[in-house]
Parts: structure tokens; C-alpha cells; sequence
């Protein structure tokens, strides 16, 4: 399984912050979130953003980072600070 989690305003939008999914769905971070944007309209449309960002296990990630059983992959959008 890969935990999957959603942070700041990608939360908010989705309603939930964290879900369980089969890795053999998943094999990449970009197979992942097709998988995610095709579950309807409503995620379509909040994964969509351009400057979506990516962790695997904590670690910034690449679009098509290879993903393992037990991986934990957070998706949240660019942070600014000040």
C-alpha cells in the first residue's frame, strides 16, 4: 500500500487528508495522480494545478518518481514564505 496525503489548500479542496491506495495501481508519482484526477470532476480539477508539488517519504520528488509498497507520497501546492 502507499499512503498518500494531502496538505494546505489541496485539503481543503478535497476534503480529506490522507488515503490508502494498492501500489501495483501505482507504479510512478505520474500514475498516481492520473489515477487520482480520474476518480471524478471534483479531483480532476483540484489535482490539476500547474505547480502541484510532490514528496515521496519526505523527500521532494520528481513527476514520475518510482514509487515502492510502503512508500508515503504527500502532494501539496508551492509554499512562499516571507
Amino acid at each position: 500500500m502507499i499512503k498518500v496525503l494531502f496538505f494546505a489548500s489541496l485539503r481543503d479542496q478535497l476534503g480529506i487528508s490522507e488515503l490508502q491506495l494498492p501500489c501495483e495501481a501505482n507504479p510512478d508519482t505520474n500514475s498516481l495522480l492520473d489515477n487520482l484526477k480520474a476518480q471524478d470532476q471534483h479531483w480532476s480539477k483540484a489535482l490539476k494545478q500547474k505547480q502541484l508539488m510532490v514528496a515521496v517519504n519526505q523527500t521532494i520528488a520528481t513527476s514520475n518518481c518510482l514509487l515502492q509498497d510502503g512508500d508515503e507520497v504527500a502532494f501539496f501546492p508551492p509554499v512562499t514564505g516571507g
